[in-house]
């Protein structure tokens, strides 16, 4: 990453007339790079987004761009460094997606508007890059929500902008959609060395595509960093004051609230087929135990925000008595057991698996999912 700096915001408050919504904080962008702003409803990252944008007034502060004062630029100027995407964008009327496009270039046109052969060449880099040359003739009123964002991606392009700054972009796409947007974004960064901004609700999204995240709560940014560095569970339940559910920071999975009381039914699983039952039993309100399952298993993040308890066996090592005889006291307490073996895996389970069945077996407990879900 081009650790140059684009953006330098420090000891800035934002807001609305006198009321301050995130004050004192500072920040520095980076070229090449993807920053996240992350935080509950109402907490500023909009309203930080808009000042660095210049449509609201900055309260108190300095932000420096490329090393001078943001608010020295003139228009011009500033629609030649930075490109701005917002939620709620102006209806441009009924014109096609390739006008819609083109105005990207106003900043460096005469005042007529004149497009140059280098200007249309840029405008067909930028549909290129978007993959949107097929839209170019169709009226941007009326293609997808989808498809409109990269078309007003490709008009960003076009002003050949130093920053991006981008206000919850995906949250009206479908996830076809938000993955194909975000990875076009993620290339582009990467390739033109620019700096984005952004909002983002979507906290496993915002975990991948991000360089760096900062946490805004309070009126304040509390944490900056990598995703690995700020995005650990604990912080991300204090952060959005999670009273039902969990956050898993590993997944990136957010849960519903288990479902506590009696266990009904208990799991036999460990080999990665359990994360869809647990939720399913936790739509019923069913509450169940789990195991057993070793604890690098694709289900443990599930398992231990879903389940009641949880059997947990360290990677690669045995099974134990004690641990079999666990499992054999929860089948006990338990109204029925789900197995989430496939039927290949069936056919030769591990050894503890197949002891743990035939349990249930001679119980008489053992159901598939259509049997419970159908009593």
């Amino acid at each position: 990453m081009n650790e140059q700096a684009s953006i330098r915001c420090e000891s800035i408050s934002v807001g609305y007339g006198d009321h301050v919504v995130v004050g004192e904080a500072s920040l520095v962008l980076h070229r090449g790079e993807i920053l996240t702003l992350i935080g509950p409803n109402g907490a500023g990252k909009s309203t930080l987004l808009k000042t660095l944008a210049r449509v609201l007034p900055m309260l108190a502060g300095t932000v420096t761009l490329s090393g001078r004062d943001l608010m020295s630029y003139k228009n011009r100027e500033i629609a030649q460094k930075m490109a701005v995407l917002l939620t709620q964008g102006k209806d441009p009327g009924m014109i096609t997606c390739r006008e819609v496009i083109e105005m990207g270039r106003f900043p460096y046109t005469n005042m007529a508007g004149t497009m140059t052969a280098s200007d249309r060449k840029i405008v067909e880099e930028a549909m290129e890059q978007t993959g949107v040359k097929e839209l170019a003739q169709r009226e941007y009123a009326q293609i997808s929500d989808g498809q409109r964002q990269r078309v007003l991606l490709a008009r960003a392009l076009c002003q050949q902008p130093e920053i991006l700054i981008l206000d919850e972009p995906v949250s009206y796409l479908d996830i076809r959609y938000k993955l194909e947007f975000l990875a076009t974004l993620q290339r582009l960064v990467k390739q033109r060395n620019i700096t984005a901004v952004m909002t983002l609700h979507e906290l496993d999204l915002a975990a991948r595509i991000s360089d760096r995240i900062a946490c805004v709560k309070n009126g304040k940014i509390q944490r900056v960093g990598t995703p690995e560095e700020v995005m650990d569970s604990s912080y991300m339940v204090e952060l959005f004051d999670l009273q039902e559910g969990s956050y898993d920071a590993v997944s990136g999975s957010v849960e519903m609230e288990k479902i506590h009381g009696k266990s009904r039914v208990f799991v036999l699983c460990g080999t990665g087929n359990g994360t869809g039952i647990f939720r399913a039993l936790q739509r019923r309100q069913i509450a169940f135990d789990a195991g057993i399952l070793q604890q690098n298993d694709r289900d443990i993040p599930a398992a231990r925000a879903l389940a009641r308890k949880v059997i947990e066996v360290r990677p690669f090592a045995p099974v134990t008595e004690e641990e079999i005889r666990q499992a054999e006291n929860m089948i006990d307490e338990a109204d029925s057991v789900i197995c989430t073996l496939d039927e290949t895996e069936r056919e030769h389970p591990a050894e503890h698996l197949k002891e743990l069945m035939d349990y249930a077996d001679r119980q008489g407990k053992q159901k598939t999912v259509e049997e419970l879900f159908h009593e």
